[in-house]
């Protein structure tokens, strides 16, 4: 359990506290609100992510991923859920580009064999793999 620093970029800093705690297979939920956010949808026809940035403060209403390993690396995939003032919600892959204004989150690790991202031919996308 943690506090995230005012003004880093959220998914950097979740990757980089799991790279520096050597977890490998794990799960991760976060509550509280950024300065902007940057948000991914991935087109099932193109097989490419679309990203949409929303340049204003909003509350993380929930945010859930998992880690595992990428290239021998570990791996942040998360979703997250934003809302306004109005109480309008905005939601999708956690990208690279959402600043924290305040944030706590929760990191579970668990013990087990290593899951590792691996290209999907069916979806165009790097899934799960068990290593054994």
């Amino acid at each position: 359990m943690g506090k995230l620093s005012y003004g880093c970029d959220l998914l950097e800093e979740l990757t980089k506290i799991s790279i520096e705690r050597g977890i490998k297979l794990g799960r991760i939920e976060a509550i509280g609100a950024v300065q902007k956010a940057r948000v991914g949808f991935y087109n099932q026809e193109t097989r490419i992510y679309e990203f949409h940035s929303f340049d204003r403060p909003l509350e993380i209403t929930k945010l859930a991923g998992n880690i595992s390993g990428k290239e021998g690396n570990p791996f942040v995939h998360a979703h997250i859920t934003l809302s306004d003032e109005s109480g309008k919600s905005y939601g999708g892959h956690l990208a690279s580009g959402t600043v924290v204004f305040a944030c706590e989150f929760l990191l579970d690790a668990f013990d087990g064999p290593a899951f590792d991202r691996r290209f999907d031919e069916e979806t165009g996308l790097p899934l799960w793999s068990i290593l054994k």
